[in-house]
């Protein structure tokens, strides 16, 4: 009989241990599942399937459909997408006061794709794409600032 109550126990803790809950797949015993994001970088717009993932490591899988070299930064903030703090040249300040780089993945060419795997606290998130980008118009000049055109969304991670 106890043979029987300790392999019906191994049973349980091996079932038990394969179990996974959200998307994405388990890297490794111990490891916990990575909700994944799929993300779009397009003249002018970061879109993402949901604006919302559960505390722990989020995949952000990242393709470039747009014309022009995009790059993707996830920021940890308290503000609204459309009011980080700038330069003078428009980008965002990375390393200002109330703003905090978790992760980047940069110069992602037009049709091409990446991952960035970040591990997330509980909080507000701002994803943009922060290429300031210089234009030569006929001559003319010009500047591309990607953030400032709209390529920002908010993000959502659950207390």
């Amino acid at each position: 009989m106890r043979k029987g109550v300790a392999l019906t126990a191994a049973v349980l803790l091996l079932v038990a241990g394969c179990e996974t809950g959200g998307s994405g797949s388990r890297e490794g015993s111990g490891t916990a599942t990575a909700t994944t994001v799929a993300t779009r970088l397009q003249e002018w717009a970061v879109v993402v399937e949901t604006t919302s993932a559960p505390p722990g490591p989020v995949t952000f899988e990242v393709t470039n459909a747009g014309e022009d070299v995009h790059e993707l930064v996830v920021l940890r903030t308290g503000r609204a997408p459309d009011s980080l703090p700038t330069s003078e040249d428009g980008a965002v300040i990375e390393d200002a006061e109330g703003v905090e780089v978790v992760g980047e993945v940069e110069d992602i060419e037009p049709g091409a794709s990446a991952d960035l795997t970040v591990d997330l606290e509980g909080g507000t998130y701002v994803l943009v794409c922060n290429i300031v980008h210089s234009e030569d118009h006929g001559g003319h000049g010009g500047v591309e600032v990607h953030y400032a055109l709209g390529m920002r969304t908010g993000f959502n991670v659950a207390a």
